[in-house]
């Protein structure tokens, strides 16, 4: 009987999402799953039921959208989108990232921002869920184009945000320049020096491990779901998509681990180095994606025994861990399939909805290990969290001190999920599990705090 009611709650309520929220495909996929895992909770608990928690939870509080006129270096006018998903502050201020990127739509924001509720949850951390950005791509613009467009961008965002209110952080297409750029532009409107942004320099406010946090943070979760088994990374190979701040990072974190990684990727391709990605190449990689803002490509023209694979992803390449690390979506059940076949043993997303849901349900029916992004990449934002909270003190924590902190809120997202999301037959179901105990702090402070 509870299981028809689940399936009845599940059929009813994505029916209403995608009635009120059409065409936005990568929304109906974030709620969906869940919702899927809610669905058994909720329909035995009546006060959800009653102050329809998670429906509220589906419904932004706030969708802010405004124009961004900006003049490029030719001296045209150009003209684009900002964005700003104020999804819940049940536990408090608003918090996720921006992102600039063509792809930007309200379909991936609004995804992004609920996921960014459970993530935020997970964390421990007082912090609600928001996500924004702009189709603004900063690739192949100067320095100069990309500080007027985030300058044009800030003048109308700053009324919309605050150390209390809404704090902002980088994602994809917005780094160390960019959050320079707009904090500066912020500073100069309010006359104020507060945390309202996170991920700026160490020397004006930024915490000490930001850039590495979202890319160690996944490898520690991983470090945590291979022990369940007795194991670790030491002498694994592992293969990672994407090159950018969180790739880099799970690179760099993995080796340190005792592992081999073997790939990296953008848009355009993937690298395949049998050799390792060592402390050496890796700096080159740092080099070549955020000082010279080239291509992957470029990797195996400087590494002979590197191959590049124009047009593809890495999936195919054998391994023992998978740390998809690029972009949402980039991972499909075929290529799930090979994973598995080729012996693939855990997947922890480093990146924010990567795998298809035909994908999850390979990996969760061959009983590997898997771990969603809202869990395995919470490192990034709860180390914005910390930057937050070392701007209230007014006070810098060590590198050191702050990798504890981040290595301690890995362990114990992995430790809810183990709570939570125990299977019958001893499968965890990470899932299940993350969206389970981010849901429960979210929704007791809604029932505490009423119909608002």
């Amino acid at each position: 009987m509870a299981n028809k009611q689940a399936e009845q709650y599940i059929k009813e309520f994505m029916d209403n999402i995608i009635a009120k929220n059409p065409n936005e495909k990568e929304f109906h996929q974030a709620v969906y799953e869940v919702v899927e895992s809610l669905a058994p909770y909720i329909v035995e608990n009546s006060a959800l039921m009653k102050m329809k928690v998670l429906e509220r939870i589906a419904e932004p509080e706030r969708v802010i959208m405004f124009r961004v006129p900006w003049v490029d270096d030719k001296g045209e006018i150009q003209i684009n989108k900002g964005y700003r998903v104020q999804m819940n502050s049940a536990i408090g201020p608003y918090k996720g990232g921006l992102r600039f990127h063509s792809s930007v739509n309200l379909s991936i924001l609004k995804f992004l921002a609920f996921e960014q509720v459970f993530k935020n949850s997970l964390t421990t951390l007082p912090m609600g869920g928001g996500k924004g950005g702009s189709d603004f791509n900063p690739k192949g613009k100067s320095d100069n184009e990309v500080m007027r467009f985030c300058q044009s961008f800030m003048t109308e965002f700053q009324r919309h945000i605050g150390q209390d209110t809404d704090v902002p952080a980088g994602d994809i297409g917005v780094g160390g320049r960019e959050i320079g750029f707009m904090y500066g532009q912020y500073k100069r409107l309010r006359n104020e020096f507060t945390g309202t942004l996170t991920g700026k320099g160490l020397g004006w406010g930024g915490s000490p491990l930001r850039p590495e946090a979202t890319g160690y943070g996944t490898c520690y979760f991983a470090q945590e779901m291979l022990a369940t088994k007795g194991d670790s990374f030491a002498g694994k190979v592992v293969t990672i998509s994407g090159s950018g701040n969180v790739a880099q990072y799970a690179t760099e974190k993995a080796t340190q681990l005792g592992a081999k990684v073997v790939t990296l990727s953008d848009s355009a391709g993937y690298i395949y180095d049998p050799d390792g990605i060592d402390a050496d190449k890796l700096a080159y990689v740092f080099e070549l994606k955020n000082v010279l803002r080239g291509r992957i490509k470029e990797y195996a023209d400087r590494y002979p025994n590197a191959k590049y694979f124009p047009g593809e992803r890495p999936w195919d390449v054998k391994c023992d861990i998978a740390l998809p690390c690029a972009t949402q979506n980039e991972l499909n059940e075929e290529e799930a399939k090979t994973l598995v076949a080729n012996g693939c043993i855990c997947v922890a997303e480093g990146a924010n909805m990567p795998s298809t849901p035909e994908a999850i349900a390979v990996f969760q029916n061959a009983k590997i290990l898997y771990a969603p992004g809202k869990a395995s990449n919470a490192g990034g934002v709860a180390t914005s969290g910390l930057e937050m909270t070392q701007n209230s003190i007014r006070l810098s924590w060590t590198p050191d001190e702050v990798d504890a902190k981040l290595n301690s809120i890995m362990k114990d997202i992995h430790a809810a999920c183990i709570k939570y999301g125990t299977e019958a037959d001893g499968y965890v179901n990470y899932v299940k599990g993350a969206n389970i105990a981010g849901f429960l702090k979210v929704a007791n402070a809604m029932l505490a705090q009423g119909c608002v």
